[in-house]
């Protein structure tokens, strides 16, 4: 069941909750907006991955990195993939005109925060301590 506990899996139950609580309004209905928020979130996601593939360190939570990041979109947010995953939900929420799923953005948001940053952050600091803190100083958790 560990695999449930997973960001992805988070992210995918928000989008499937605003698809069945289908409360659409048309002041929420701004596809320019979701578009660009989508857009975004498919360029950090992609960017982290290759920046995940070109440290050789595991993308997956909850596992003791091998190489601490911090270029590439790593230098706009110390969570793109997080962050990807925010802008995807609020991005087809706005796309779609989902009020729902506008509400439920700032509950992904602490989601994220409570279930999977803090913890990470606490091994990035045991593991790269004063590196991780300089990291922290100069780039923001979200962006």
């Amino acid at each position: 069941m560990k695999w449930i506990d997973l960001p992805p899996v988070w992210t995918v139950s928000f989008i499937a909750l605003t698809w069945v609580l289908p409360l659409y309004t048309s002041w929420a209905h701004i596809p320019q907006l979701g578009l660009l928020l989508i857009g975004v979130a498919v360029l950090m996601f992609l960017g982290a991955l290759a920046a995940f593939a070109q440290a050789k360190t595991s993308v997956v939570p909850r596992q003791t990195p091998k190489a601490m990041i911090t270029n590439g979109v790593f230098r706009l947010s110390r969570n793109p993939i997080y962050f990807a995953d925010v802008c995807l939900l609020a991005g087809l929420s706005f796309y779609h005109g989902r009020l729902f799923g506008l509400i439920l953005t700032p509950v992904l948001v602490w989601v994220l925060v409570a279930r999977f940053i803090k913890a990470e952050e606490a091994v990035l600091a045991k593991e790269f301590g004063l590196e991780f803190d300089d990291y922290k100083r100069q780039t923001r958790r979200w962006i």
